[in-house]
């Protein structure tokens, strides 16, 4: 009776001791959260109005396709978030982002559109000489705030940061985007 008792207790340690170091290392290697690759497609410029007179006066809209790549093993869902596009420094427009689910190790495009609010960016005092360069350059970022799901068990509060360098060329509408993005939990 004894020696079944030991026997027990020292299958059940071992069945421990391996249960905790395939968790501790799976956790620190495949479930170890990474960074989200969060990409700015611009499509194009749409309703492109300019007024000189009585005041220069500039109005436009941005379509996008915001990209998020989830590379971890665990879901992300977010909810609904607000971008913002900064000329020097001054916010010129805001970019809602509407709430979505990003599947393990999947992505995620989101369709929006930033309407520039034309009379900050003509105000500010880098616009004269970015539109005689003939490239006005923006930055965008974002904060998107939910949840990772591991295995739909574990659940973590998740922070995932975005921020994005935008360039429009004036004379051919031509849009680019360099984003880079980072995970907080």
């Amino acid at each position: 009776m004894r020696r079944g008792l030991k026997i027990c207790c020292g299958v059940s340690a071992i069945v421990l001791v391996v249960l905790i170091t395939v968790v501790t290392t799976l956790s620190l290697t495949v479930f170890k959260p990474k960074q989200p690759e969060i990409t700015a497609h611009p499509i194009g410029l749409e309703h492109v109005n300019i007024t000189f007179f009585p005041t220069l006066a500039i109005n436009a809209t941005l379509d996008m396709v915001v990209t998020i790549g989830n590379r971890n093993y665990g879901s992300f869902k977010f909810g609904n978030s607000t971008a913002y596009m900064d000329f020097h420094g001054e916010t010129v427009a805001e970019v809602l982002i509407v709430a979505g689910l990003v599947p393990a190790r999947g992505k995620l495009n989101v369709t929006t559109s930033a309407v520039v609010m034309g009379d900050k960016l003509v105000e500010n005092e880098f616009f004269v000489g970015d539109v005689e360069s003939g490239c006005l350059n923006f930055t965008s970022t974002a904060t998107l705030h939910g949840k990772v799901s591991v295995l739909k068990i574990f659940k973590m509060h998740a922070i995932a940061i975005s921020s994005c360098d935008i360039s429009i060329w004036i004379a051919t509408q031509n849009v680019e985007s360099k984003c880079t993005s980072k995970l907080k939990l």
